[in-house]
């Protein structure tokens, strides 16, 4: 049997404190107002129901949301997000070199201040003598150049065995700091002035696929605009398990954490590892780095999707959502 003490009695019989209030702002209706065009808020202070005693379970907690490769207005696709303690992994994610592929429709024929096809027209050209042959060999030109960019900024000695094995493997990416670089590139559609080319590359922006599709009229002797830049890959994320807006909920984004959780172990370890490696001689650090890369580069492929929308999330892990938004 237990006893309460009169000063336990006295606590237990004191009334609840009041509970707090919140700054609430509420959209005027009706009356004089009705028939303007301005918007008239009333401010109002409301109880927070979340210290009312009849509610029970945890209070709301803040959680920390992470952007990773971020995508400018003008384009949709992949866009992954960490939440939480997956903002750790999100770090590793964006500092290491895994590539993203885009897809970027052209449109032959004008030109414009900033080569979108909604810019200010500046030039306009024929494109009748544009041929899918002439396109492609533009494309390979400029792939090539490319690939001696990669070779230069790799800073490994193309004269040992490892830089040969991982040039085989195609391991070679840029160290530090480096220029946008293309990693592959080809036509995947051609009906002039229409065209598309898919596009695989690291330390890109946006603004520099776009400016790409105005260089390729150049060479083509012609002129072109970006009509769209959509990311489908963003490492291991690739956009077929992206999140449309439409399921943007708790359960399908607590399902996307869990989906995803092995692969953004992984890239917790191979982040880990890159950092405790520490400074290396020139024939270990490159086997080290091969070893590294090829761990991120053979995650399991994991995906995020646009088109309107936003994609995955992770507990303990990176999150990965992905942002569409609708053409211009």
């Amino acid at each position: 049997m237990h006893f309460l003490s009169p000063c336990s009695e006295a606590l237990n019989s004191c009334p609840p404190p009041a509970p707090q209030l919140a700054l609430q702002f509420q959209l005027l209706s009706g009356g004089e107002n009705c028939s303007s065009k301005d918007v008239v808020l009333s401010p109002s202070m409301v109880p927070t129901l979340a210290d009312h005693p009849l509610v029970t379970g945890p209070q709301f907690h803040k959680v920390h949301v992470g952007v990773g490769h971020r995508l400018d207005a003008f384009s949709s696709g992949v866009l992954v997000l960490g939440v939480g303690k997956g903002n750790g992994v999100l770090e590793h994610l964006c500092k290491s070199h895994v590539t993203r592929d885009y897809t970027l429709e052209g449109e032959f024929g004008k030109a414009t201040d900033n080569f979108t096809h909604t810019g200010r027209v500046i030039e306009k050209t024929t494109y009748d003598h544009v041929t899918l042959d002439k396109l492609e060999r533009v494309l390979a030109m400029i792939q090539g150049a490319n690939q001696k960019a990669l070779i230069t900024y790799s800073q490994v000695d193309l004269h040992t065995q490892e830089a040969y094995e991982l040039a085989v493997r195609g391991l070679l990416y840029p160290h530090g700091k480096s220029p946008p670089i293309l990693t592959g590139l080809r036509c995947i559609h051609f009906n002039p002035p229409n065209f598309t080319l898919e596009v695989q590359c690291v330390n890109e922006t946006q603004k520099y696929l776009r400016k790409l599709i105005h260089e390729v009229g150049l060479e083509l002797r012609t002129s072109a605009v970006c009509s769209g830049v959509r990311r489908t890959r963003d490492g291991p994320f690739k956009v077929e398990n992206a999140l449309t807006r439409q399921h943007w909920t708790a359960d399908s984004i607590m399902q996307a954490i869990a989906h995803f959780s092995k692969t953004t172990r992984k890239i917790r370890k191979s982040g880990m590892y890159r950092q405790t490696a520490g400074p290396l001689n020139s024939s270990t650090q490159v086997q080290e780095q091969t070893r590294s890369q090829t761990e991120q580069i053979n995650l399991e492929h994991v995906e995020l999707s646009s088109s309107t929308s936003d994609t995955v999330v992770d507990r303990e892990t990176p999150v990965t959502l992905s942002e569409g938004r609708t053409k211009q």
